[in-house]
């Protein structure tokens, strides 16, 4: 394995920290979707920035831009068009990439998204650079996650370097958020149970998690009893379009659905821990960065692909009133 770090593009000293998935989404758009065997025309194609770590780094950056929170991305590219596109892409956010390493030995990931006129995708992704991030990636990263007051990690990305990540930022006395996406087959190690001080899930990640769907704040109640049995003090569970719920040692609350006219939900759950990221930096309670968080992922419903459709602070605050 050979993987070298590109130089320094945004400033150091994150506050924000995002470990892991960084692809290129290859989109195309179709009047209906092929069927097996089948070849279709499409409209339109669109080559973005994806992958749900660098969809929050780059959210998180845009609202913390103004807000004096350094936001920094931890992962893996390939030496490829790709990756010099993503990293310029990330870069535009404004989050640092001094710990995005160039990977000699394996390409970009990447997303291939068939979407058809009614809104019904479907999505291919392979792994690639995201799948070789091992403990070479963390030691190298080491004093920033250290210093992070918060971390931001999800499941598109080899577990047991997350597991180390987390470690080190728990460590440093940083707040560990785990986006458990896509949900796990076989449940979580018990150690990111452990390590994680905030997970999540929306509903079939919940489900998938702890056995119970929420449906509404009575059903994700018991979901945070499931998950606080498992080690967690803090939890969250999004309702999608019927709000979040939350708990603490403080106690549990419940944040009403924003109305807003939905286009496209991909970038919601990253918009979403992104926010909830820059609010928890700040030293919000709660309650205050569920709800701060909930607007992020609403706008985020309002445009159309991934990273491109985060929010601004300015919007998001308009929103909150």
């Amino acid at each position: 394995m050979s993987a070298t770090t590109p130089p320094s593009i945004a400033g150091s000293g994150a506050s924000i920290v995002s470990f892991g998935s960084i692809n290129a989404d290859l989109a195309a758009y179709c009047r209906a979707l092929p069927r097996p065997g089948e070849t279709v025309h499409a409209e339109r194609y669109k080559i973005g920035l994806g992958g749900k770590g660098a969809n929050q780094a780059a959210c998180a950056a845009r609202l913390a831009g103004s807000l004096g929170i350094g936001v920094s991305m931890v992962g893996r590219v390939g030496n490829d068009p790709f990756g010099a596109l993503v990293r310029d892409r990330l870069a535009a956010f404004g989050a640092s990439l001094d710990h995005v390493r160039v990977d000699a030995d394996n390409p970009t990931g990447i997303a291939l998204i068939g979407i058809e006129s009614s809104g019904e995708n479907s999505i291919t992704v392979v792994g690639a650079a995201n799948m070789a991030i091992d403990s070479t990636d963390v030691d190298q990263a080491s004093p920033l996650l250290s210093a992070a007051r918060v971390l931001l990690l999800q499941l598109e990305t080899p577990v047991a370097a997350s597991l180390e990540a987390a470690r080190l930022a728990r460590a440093g006395g940083g707040i560990v958020i785990l986006d458990p996406a896509p949900a796990p087959e076989h449940g979580l190690p018990d150690a990111l149970w452990q390590l994680a001080d905030l997970l999540t899930p929306n509903e079939t990640e919940a489900e998938a998690l702890v056995g119970v769907r929420p449906t509404d704040p009575a059903s994700a109640s018991a979901c945070a009893d499931r998950m606080q049995e498992r080690g967690l003090t803090r939890c969250i569970v999004k309702l999608g379009a019927r709000g979040v719920y939350f708990r603490d040692r403080d106690g549990d609350g419940f944040v009403p659905p924003f109305a807003v006219k939905a286009v496209d939900s991909v970038a919601a759950g990253d918009c979403f821990n992104a926010g909830l990221a820059v609010a928890l930096a700040q030293g919000k309670v709660l309650g205050e960065a569920a709800r701060f968080a909930a607007a992020c992922g609403a706008l985020a419903t309002m445009r159309a692909g991934a990273a491109e459709a985060a929010p601004s602070l300015d919007e998001v605050l308009a929103l909150l009133g």
